[in-house]
């Protein structure tokens, strides 16, 4: 690709990490600038509506925002190494790794980043100093701090990052750590010998927070040290066989997954799914009280409010309370329409398969609306017959 493209986020942003992936294994020219940039503020954030990111733009002024877009964008074009495989069961596994890889680990990555300030502050405090205009006294960045760290740490409690629940939260991610380290033993990448989506979505928290930040960097390193040189390899556009000096780029089977993927399939059942399902009854019944909600809105009084309320589920033997976010639903919909595009023998394949790893009701746990992005915000389409 000719074109150099600019990539707006910061090193530690979650969102930013997925796709600055996708470019480095794309081997696309992209520079990449901090949200601070003036051209950001002054031509960026007017079009786009607010600040968000990543964002990328192209040399003749194309935006795409949402890390999810700007890997469709080059996947339209065509690119040497498609995120999706041709495989309906392996491109199926794909879209419910990139919602769980950009979702459902948001609550590890948001307690790991902000419940451990002995660990963590400074180097935080130095990470963000990068949101902050150039020239920016000490004193005044301290105060931009404490008012972004505090939005975030009020985040973390949407997420799910409730007191009653930190050890079990520390305990499924090291479950995770575990489970995964032992699929990399095997592959290098998560469908075998090349990065695939679900690949590009692990890395939002496993790099962004779960590597980077020290306290979960230094548990990564120790207890897993094979997710961590999956997130090295992941950040550079060469490949490396050090781990698997026998490994081609071919992909697994898309006639029979591995018993390790499978097993990581599984703990997104027990992880997930009662969130993800939750959420969609909560939202369907929101959408019931609203029958006179015009398509191409969000519904709110706020056309950029990412959230529409909160519901409790049960999680691994407590409760958890969280925000519901119509986006989940955005990359929902992609597993959705792709299985539903299918023949019935693919389509019953993928359905046992799914159903052997304890989520066959994830293909059935549906909104009575589509979800759209329009003017870079979330909306709502027509009704689902």
């Amino acid at each position: 690709m000719t074109n150099t493209y600019k990539l707006y986020g910061i090193p530690c942003s979650l969102y930013t990490a997925k796709a600055r992936s996708y470019l480095r294994k794309q081997r696309v020219d992209f520079t990449e600038f901090a949200v601070s940039d003036t051209h950001y503020q002054n031509v960026i954030v007017p079009k786009v509506g607010r600040m968000i990111m990543p964002v990328l733009e192209s040399s003749d002024g194309e935006i795409v925002q949402d890390s999810a877009d700007i890997i469709r964008f080059f996947e339209k074009q065509g690119v040497t190494s498609p995120a999706l495989p041709e495989a309906p069961l392996l491109q199926a596994v794909s879209h419910l790794f990139e919602l769980f890889g950009g979702e459902g680990l948001l609550r590890p990555a948001m307690h790991y980043r902000w419940s451990f300030d002995d660990t963590n502050l400074d180097y935080l405090r130095s990470e963000f100093e990068c949101l902050a205009p150039a020239n920016t006294d000490p004193a005044t960045y301290l105060q931009i701090f404490e008012f972004g760290s505090g939005r975030m740490r009020k985040a973390a409690k949407l997420f799910g990052v409730a007191e009653h629940a930190v050890a079990t939260i520390e305990e499924s991610y090291k479950e995770f750590l575990d489970l995964f380290s032992a699929h990399l033993r095997l592959y290098p990448y998560l469908l075998g010998g090349r990065a695939t989506l679900g690949d590009y979505a692990l890395m939002a928290p496993l790099y962004a927070h779960l590597y980077r930040d020290p306290k979960p960097g230094q548990l990564m390193r120790q207890r897993a040290p094979l997710v961590a040189r999956w997130v090295e390899r992941m950040n550079t556009a060469e490949e490396s066989w050090a781990d698997h000096p026998n490994q081609s780029q071919a992909l697994i089977s898309g006639n029979k997954l591995p018993d390790t993927l499978k097993a990581l399939m599984r703990y997104i059942a027990e992880e997930y799914l009662p969130e993800i399902s939750a959420h969609t009854s909560y939202t369907n019944n929101w959408l019931s009280e609203r029958p006179e909600l015009k398509s191409g809105t969000n519904g709110l009084d706020d056309p950029s409010q990412r959230f529409i309320g909160t519901v409790e589920f049960p999680w691994r033997g407590t409760h958890l309370k969280t925000s519901v976010m119509p986006y989940r639903f955005y990359l929902l919909q992609q597993l959705h329409e792709q299985v539903d595009s299918l023949d019935d023998g693919d389509r019953k394949h993928i359905e046992s398969t799914f159903t052997e790893c304890g989520l066959g009701s994830i293909l059935r746990t549906r909104l009575t609306r589509r979800i759209e992005r329009k003017n870079y915000l979330e909306v709502w389409g027509e009704l689902i017959s």
